[in-house]
């Protein structure tokens, strides 16, 4: 059994791009960005579901797809950057694969995010403090994850491949 790998951290933390070019490198792995996958099962974007529903059921929606993925294997799984809040998904992805935090600073995670306009939680007067206080409640959640990378002042291939030698 190929377990997966599960790239966790608050928005702007690199986990798609991270875990495209890991899967690069892992080539027996293939990439997954959950939020892709809720997007192609309900038919609408991210910011639809949130505007059209709630915030609530984007989560009710990321839980079933998560329970899914994380009953395959030899998948590099991005996540939601709130995804990771929920037990149920902490509990199903750690015992399908190894988690990885990508962890970053606010500054640097606004500067890499702060043009995406994609981002409903952000919505706001001040998006750098709401992503600094969304860091600040989620990191414990985070930090549960196997595996802390630091990712600021590092570029996007050398964090995969950090990644990569901590898996062998």
């Amino acid at each position: 059994m190929k377990a997966n790998i599960v790239l966790t951290g608050i928005m702007g933390a690199g986990k798609t791009t991270v875990g495209k070019a890991l899967a690069e490198i892992l080539s027996d792995y293939d990439f997954i960005d959950a939020d892709d996958v809720i997007v192609e099962k309900s038919g609408l974007t991210i910011p639809e579901i949130f505007a059209k529903y709630s915030e609530e059921y984007f989560r009710y929606l990321e839980t079933s797809v998560l329970r899914e993925l994380s009953e395959k294997e030899g998948l590099v799984i991005a996540l939601g950057g709130g995804a990771f809040e929920n037990p149920e998904n902490r509990k199903n992805l750690k015992q399908g694969g190894r988690v990885i935090y990508l962890k970053g600073t606010p500054e640097e995670l606004f500067n890499r995010i702060k043009s995406d306009t994609n981002r409903p939680l952000l919505q706001c007067d001040n998006p750098q403090e709401k992503l600094a206080d969304l860091l600040e409640q989620r990191e414990p959640n985070y930090l549960q994850a196997d595996i802390v990378i630091d990712t600021d002042g590092k570029d996007v291939e050398d964090i995969a491949q950090e990644i990569a030698e901590l898996l062998k």
